[in-house]
């Protein structure tokens, strides 16, 4: 007798997918059980169980970033559900497509006050998009059906609640009959393309443009080779955001790299002094990075209708796929023979890789992390996958890593969760074994669940194709991003809330069987890397950092000088390592500039 529980897990297989992130639980407990079943039937799918709901909601969000497919986590009821929140707004917020699968008490015990028995449906109305329970087994099909297909239409989480009860109950299919859907599976495609009258529109605001500035976000991920013909095609400046990093390869010379308070000074001058903007796949939010309200006339593609237009007023909105917006929009594009905008920032790019060489190269009182990480990035292996924290590793992330072409990358985007690098880091790695994955982390957010998922590291490295799993800690001992946010708000580090347990985190990388190396001095960080990216085992790298090497944005408003200043004023108490590193940083800056300004031909 098929179960509900089984027609769930063999409907999740039709609509192919296969690999599930999950805890157990006794509200999710017949669910449970028709896994085994189907795992020994040899049904086609992977149930992973990391170490916490949690992460399995993060693995889930990170899935879908990392392959395009829906992603798949299940928790129990009650507790086991309400941790599930962080990952699925992540989800939300990034726009990643995923179902969560949820236990709940039986049906008879709603209302009761019953342990563990909470109003599941209004709990996550908010972070989903479609939530509903399945409250007898002729409605299973609707429900997974309907769960499946907004995910992915929508891009966004929806949550499928099972009751205790309803999840053992005899499978019935929809019948003929009055109130009765019978649903079937199958995505549509969403490679929507605006009318031709509109792309003529666009093509003409982009043609008229002297200094055109593309803004691409991960909602061009797949149009790659798209973004660089226009690119081409209007002689225009790319600047990515954090999440379209590895949209636009590095080593385009045109491609600025981020902007924000994590990007670099030619992006910030790309958008400060171009005359047209043109948005693909991107919902920037920091206005103050964007150009003034009338300096740039507007052009915006985006598959989701409320982003249009909502961070800079635009004048044509495109409504549609980036990959076939852009193949139809060439048709109507005129080449740009006036090269010099882009020729400008192609200049401005190459002075900031040796201004960011040079604060890479800088001393410090521990390991310079831009040092770390600037080594990573001449080290990456070609079909890479780097994950990082929205801390301190995000800066420094943004700034020092360039992803080449066959490359992908990601962290928490609009939520900026902490310890999102860890789940993120293992999905990419189950879902590509054969891939070296590195990530990159802090210690504050490695304390926090990170440390837990070594243990699934241990679990299951030794079925990957590619043993290559490195986990680069910052270990600094400060929750270093927020006290630098301490310091630009004007107050001084607060050592009470920021300050962070000493471990020795490679000896714990020792004692679960993995390799554990110790950076404690500038000459060790090459061989670390060298060493762990030749390695036959999972590697954590426990790189003793300096948390006083400030991130410093590439345009510092009176604001925040005033704030950083009142700080120190106060008596941060790290106030003279902070001056000593920021000078450092500050002059090696400067003297890049400056070596640019009397290089011939710059």
């Amino acid at each position: 007798m098929a179960t509900v529980s089984d027609f769930v897990i063999e409907r999740l297989i039709e609509w192919d997918l296969h690999q599930w992130y999950g805890y157990p639980g006794d509200g999710i407990g017949g669910f449970d059980g028709a896994l085994d079943k189907a795992q020994k039937d040899g049904k086609d799918f992977r149930y992973i169980r990391p170490t916490h709901e949690e992460i399995a909601a993060f693995m889930a969000c990170a899935h879908a970033k990392f392959t395009g497919e829906v992603g798949v986590c299940v928790a129990t009821s009650g507790p086991g559900a309400i941790h599930l929140l962080n990952g699925l707004y992540d989800a939300k917020m990034d726009h990643q497509p995923v179902v969560a699968i949820v236990g709940q008490q039986a049906r008879v015990a709603i209302g009761s006050d019953y342990q563990q028995q909470i109003d599941l449906e209004r709990i996550f109305q908010d972070v989903a998009g479609y939530v509903e329970t399945v409250t007898t087994p002729m409605q299973a099909q609707l429900v997974i059906d309907r769960a499946v297909r907004i995910a992915r239409a929508e891009r966004c989480p929806t949550v499928v609640i099972l009751p205790a009860d309803v999840q053992r109950l005899a499978m019935e299919e929809p019948k003929l009959e009055h109130f009765v859907s019978r649903t079937g599976v199958g995505h549509p495609s969403t490679a929507v393309v605006p009318p031709r009258e509109e792309l003529e529109r666009a093509a003409a605001v982009l043609n008229a443009g002297s200094k055109v500035a593309m803004l691409v976000g991960q909602g061009a991920r797949g149009a790659t080779d798209e973004v660089l013909a226009v690119a081409e095609t209007l002689g225009a400046g790319i600047v990515t955001t954090l999440l379209g990093k590895d949209v636009i390869p590095g080593d385009v010379p045109f491609h600025t790299q981020q902007s924000g308070l994590l990007g670099s000074k030619p992006s910030y001058d790309t958008l400060m002094d171009c005359d047209t903007l043109f948005l693909v796949g991107a919902n920037f939010p920091y206005g103050e990075f964007l150009p003034k309200t009338g300096q740039a006339r507007g052009v915006q593609i985006d598959l989701v209708p409320a982003n249009l237009s909502l961070r800079y007023p635009m004048e044509v909105n495109l409504l549609g796929d980036a990959k076939a917006t852009l193949a139809a929009l060439r048709e109507h594009l005129q080449r740009a023979e006036d090269r010099s905008w882009q020729d400008g920032i192609v200049k401005a790019m190459a002075t900031w890789r040796e201004t960011l060489a040079a604060s890479a190269d800088t001393e410090a009182e521990r390991v310079n992390p831009r040092h770390v990480f600037h080594t990573l990035n001449e080290r990456l292996p070609q079909n890479s996958i780097v994950t990082a924290d929205a801390g301190s590793t995000a800066d420094w992330y943004g700034q020092h890593i360039a992803l080449g072409r066959g490359m992908d990358g990601s962290l928490s985007g609009s939520l900026a969760s902490m310890l999102a690098s860890m789940p993120y880091a293992l999905a990419a790695k189950f879902a590509h074994p054969d891939r070296p994955v590195v990530c990159t982390i802090g210690d504050g957010a490695f304390q926090m669940l990170g440390m837990n998922e070594l243990i699934t590291v241990k679990r299951h490295w030794k079925e990957w194709a590619d043993p290559r799993f490195v986990v680069l800690v910052l270990h600094n001992d400060d929750l270093t991003q927020v006290s630098w946010e301490m310091r630009e708000a004007g107050d001084p580090r607060y050592d009470t809330s920021q300050l962070v347990e000493d471990m020795n985190y490679a000896a714990y990388a020792e004692l679960l069987g993995l390799r554990g190396i110790r950076v404690e001095t500038k000459d060790d960080v090459a061989a670390a890397w060298d060493a762990a990216l030749a390695a036959d085992r999972p590697v954590v790298i426990d790189a003793v950092t300096d948390p006083d090497i400030p991130p410093l944005p590439p345009h510092i408003s009176f604001t925040e000088a005033k704030g950083f200043l009142s700080a120190l004023l106060k008596g941060d108490p790290a106030e003279g390592a902070v001056v000593v590193d920021s000078g450092r940083q500050v002059a090696a800056q400067l003297f890049a500039k400056a070596k640019s300004a009397l290089t011939p031909g710059s």
